[in-house]
């Protein structure tokens, strides 16, 4: 059984921002992370994204691990029972911020980007709609787990990726939520990164890696230095990191 060794995580609002509409959790009893991006603006992407995190949280935990749960919204049998509790949980978020939604004009509607990941052991359910990012350092390489869900693959731009990062999904907004959902199993030594785009739209995985891999640099030290070269380079995005050590 691969446990958790230790993890670092830090959110805040960025270098101009006054108001941090992105979010992270960590959950260490249930083995749940996950990290958010809200938009919407003040009052707004900060209420939807504790909406979205708090409803999570709460459906995840009292349905997953338990074979007997009748789940509302999806089944698969691809997946542990932890992975559709977190299908759900995402699902059931999305279906609660589309109701907080429906009356409102749409400037006043808010809207989250999520990604979320449920431990059972060593196998890893990531699930995500939006930008956010996840990836996996293991052996001495750098992998990609979850592309983000955004608009840079469709404007073929990769060079200032800082413009193309909106999302394209959306957990509360569309009348259907889009999921991307990949399985993982973790080894001994490996480690897990997850970015909101403040923190990986102006980043190469390759700069990531160089970051990840220092010998000797403590956890928080190495989500600082993935801020700090984020924002040397113009960042004005709230920023999210969650680094998992296994």
């Amino acid at each position: 059984m691969i446990k958790l060794q230790s993890y670092a995580a830090r959110t805040d609002q960025g270098p101009y921002l006054q108001l941090n509409e992105d979010a992270l959790d960590v959950d260490l009893v249930n083995g749940l992370y996950m990290v958010f991006d809200g938009f919407g603006g003040n009052s707004i992407g900060d209420k939807a994204v504790k909406l979205v995190s708090d409803t999570i949280k709460k459906f995840y935990t009292r349905i997953g691990g338990d074979p007997d749960s009748t789940l509302p919204f999806f089944y698969s049998t691809k997946y542990l029972i932890e992975g559709n509790a977190l299908v759900n949980a995402m699902e059931y978020a999305h279906h609660l911020l589309k109701q907080e939604n429906r009356d409102k004009d749409m400037n006043n509607r808010g809207g989250v980007a999520g990604l979320a990941v449920a431990q059972s052991e060593n196998l890893l359910t990531f699930a995500s709609s939006g930008n956010c990012m996840a990836l996996l350092y293991t052996r001495g390489e750098l992998k990609t787990i979850l592309e983000p869900d955004n608009f840079e693959m469709i404007s073929g731009d990769h060079f200032e990726k800082q413009f193309t990062t909106a999302p394209a999904a959306a957990i509360g907004l569309f009348d259907d939520l889009h999921l991307n959902v990949r399985e993982v199993r973790v080894n001994r030594g490996d480690r897990i990164i997850l970015l909101t785009d403040g923190v990986y739209a102006r980043l190469k995985n390759a700069e990531i890696y160089d970051i990840l891999q220092k010998d000797g640099a403590k956890n928080q030290d190495k989500i600082d230095d993935l801020f700090e070269l984020a924002n040397s380079r113009g960042n004005l995005d709230n920023q999210t990191g969650v680094l998992l050590n296994f």
